[in-house]
């Protein structure tokens, strides 16, 4: 091959290269959803009318361990880290790797940690940080076009990782996901946020002691 031919080969590398780094985190985001689409909720990341309706809830000084299915380019992990208290810890779990490099990269805080895993093993992703249980557990997984079987899967672990008292935060664009968390969640909250693109339902399931 010679080395113009090298050259023509090169040049969409390098096209998609400048329009990454001129995109920022956003052009990390699209590059997810490209490679992983039914595993990424979402083209566009979450809005702050989303972000501060879904955090509203929670008890910030009863937490101590706050888990994120799907965080993306961690568009609720700073929210979550400012309300988080001194004592407290965020995991993230994802299965994109290209996203958990980049928030292991561009997240410093020493309460943040960062999984390449599934949501199905947050039992022992918990236990093997140190954890019996998590106080809260949000997520922007696509229920709806999950592998057969990964939704009922994630929701029943998520349920048992789940101390009482503590929720199980969800947006989602389809109410699909309300239905896998009434198998186990018999109070669930509801809300919906038209400030999103696109609008978003919100579902809150909280755990009791008979639950």
């Amino acid at each position: 091959m010679s080395s113009n031919e090298l050259a023509r080969e090169a040049l969409p590398t390098k096209i998609k290269k400048k329009v990454k780094r001129a995109l920022g985190p956003w052009g990390v985001f699209l590059e997810g959803f490209v490679r992983h689409p039914v595993m990424v909720g979402s083209i566009i990341p979450s809005s702050r009318f989303t972000i501060q309706r879904m955090l509203g809830p929670v008890k910030w000084d009863e937490c101590r361990l706050f888990v994120e299915y799907g965080p993306g380019i961690g568009t609720f992990c700073q929210p979550v880290l400012d309300r988080l208290g001194r004592d407290g810890r965020l995991i993230v779990i994802d299965t994109n790797p290209l996203y958990i490099d980049y928030l292991r990269n561009s997240i410093t805080d020493s309460r943040f940690t960062a999984v390449l895993g599934s949501a199905a093993d947050v039992e022992e992703i918990v236990r093997a940080h140190g954890h019996d249980h998590a106080d809260y557990v949000l997520s922007g997984l696509p229920f709806s076009t999950l592998p057969a079987g990964v939704g009922p899967a994630i929701a029943e672990a998520t349920h048992r990782v789940i101390r009482p008292g503590g929720a199980f935060l969800v947006y989602q664009f389809s109410t699909r996901a309300r239905a896998f968390m009434a198998r186990h969640f018999r109070r669930i909250d509801s809300d919906f946020v038209f400030l999103n693109v696109l609008p978003a339902f919100l579902f809150w399931g909280w755990k009791s002691d008979t639950d």
